[in-house]
């Protein structure tokens, strides 16, 4: 007879009042895990080990659900071919009403929706989890509802103008509330007027902190979208002299504040001095790396990604699936490069 699966220990009959009233602090009132700490006198730790026990016996049940139909055995393949460790595509069609290229903002949602399920599956316990500013991070910070312990680390510097309420800060604490561990934010700019600038911004202690923890990273959730794509921070701070230069060099993707050719190469630009975020040979260092696509936007940018290195996961739609695994981008006759051997170990300084 085989043994039953290892549960979270019961706690005592008084602790058991206890936990019910942690939960519902933390799932109904959506009080923090600190804050609930302050109240009952315990430490934030103990906060998550008792919400771990509440879902383990029931006393609370979640169930994240994608609003669409999630499709293995295209995810499969699309894994396959592309040489990834996980491959989720949602069928956004499937949907009630379906989903277009005009409600992409929805869709978008779905698939961060997808991200924090896939993340939840495969985070553990003291996991350094980075997330850059992208629309998917934030939809992804919006739906995870449980992660173990673990610190959650900004990737890119905030696009907008308040450095203290930026969404991409907003969705690195939420994150990190999920599993009771410590936010480490970038309270600066992503692009710097010049060079010098964006270097003693740099040495600050606590963008230096955040920094530090780029070697630490086991695992990063990025954005995958066309590199001039509406509102693209990097195509937006360029000049019509460097964006004609980068078309001409064969520009497709921007991840992580990097530019993609269609082969996955990086390409430098005069923004890289500028900026403030995640390097791409760091970004490759970490062991998962999940990359969340537009909806709508075509698969050119999407196949530069998975060419690139930068990924190990991909949440993607139906549609952009089927696409990459028919080949169907006029024009793109580059071959797919040979996936990376897997890794085990966790990313180092």
């Amino acid at each position: 007879m085989a043994e039953p699966a290892e549960l979270v220990a019961l706690p005592a009959p008084i602790d058991t009042l206890l936990t019910a009233a942690v939960a519902r602090r933390f799932y109904l009132e959506n009080r923090s895990k600190v804050e609930i700490a302050e109240e009952f006198g315990i430490s934030r730790f103990k906060v998550a080990r008792l919400l771990d026990a509440a879902v383990a016996h029931d006393i609370v049940r979640i169930d994240i659900t994608v609003p669409a139909e999630i499709d293995v055995p295209l995810g499969r393949a699309l894994a396959e071919r592309f040489g990834l460790r996980h491959g989720i595509v949602v069928d956004l069609a499937r949907s009630e009403g379906g989903t277009t290229a005009a409600d992409g903002g929805r869709g978008g949602r779905w698939l961060g929706t997808a991200a924090a399920r896939l993340l939840s599956d495969i985070a553990e316990e003291g996991d350094v989890i980075g997330l850059d500013g992208s629309l998917a991070a934030d939809a992804l910070s919006e739906a995870v509802t449980r992660l173990p312990p673990c610190d959650v680390v900004q990737l890119t510097g905030v696009h907008g103008r308040d450095l203290a309420h930026d969404s991409a800060i907003a969705a690195v604490r939420r994150t990190a509330e999920a599993g009771g561990g410590r936010a480490f934010p970038l309270h600066t700019p992503f692009l710097l007027p010049d060079a010098a600038t964006a270097a003693v911004l740099r040495s600050q202690p606590g963008t230096a902190e955040t920094l530090d923890r780029f070697g630490l990273l086991t695992k990063a959730v990025v954005g995958v979208c066309a590199w001039d794509a509406p509102g693209s921070p990097v195509y937006d701070a360029l000049t019509e002299r460097e964006r004609e230069a980068l078309r001409a060099a064969g520009a497709r993707a921007a991840v992580a504040g990097r530019v993609l050719d269609a082969a996955g190469r990086v390409l430098p630009t005069t923004l890289d001095a500028r900026t403030i975020a995640v390097g791409a040979d760091r970004l490759r260092n970490v062991p998962e790396r999940i990359g969340v696509t537009d909806v709508g936007r075509g698969t050119g940018a999407v196949r530069a990604a998975l060419r690139s290195g930068l990924l190990t996961a991909v949440v993607t739609d139906a549609t952009t699936a089927r696409r990459l695994l028919r080949h169907d981008d006029p024009g793109d006759t580059t071959p797919t490069a040979a996936p990376a051997p897997p890794r085990t170990e966790r990313g180092h300084r």
